[in-house]
């Protein structure tokens, strides 16, 4: 989705749990998590006003946008990074199994 929630950046930043900042923003955990996890389809402006006034923020703190054509390229480099990652493990069993 080319809009992230860093809401996590905010609440290490403030040294905030998620259950506090829901409690205090008067949301559940569940649904404060379903946002803070990017699964929301909306936010009400409501909402977001209470976050920034806990978090003492801006909402721009909390959302941003990327374009999908970056994020999916992000995604595709850290998965071949991953791929690399496991090749070259492999290879360093093999080595150590020829040395063993």
């Amino acid at each position: 989705m080319p809009i992230s929630v860093d809401i996590d950046v905010m609440l290490a930043r403030r040294k905030m749990s998620v259950g506090e900042l829901a409690d205090r923003v008067g949301i559940t955990p569940a649904n404060l998590a379903v946002l803070k996890n990017g699964r929301a389809k909306a936010v009400r402006f409501a909402t977001l006003a209470a976050l920034c006034e806990v978090l003492r923020c801006q909402p721009g703190d909390l959302l941003r946008w990327e374009a999908e054509e970056a994020a999916e390229a992000a995604e595709a480099a850290e998965a071949a990074e991953a791929a690399e990652a496991a090749e070259a493990e492999g290879a360093d069993d093999a080595v150590e199994a020829a040395d063993g």
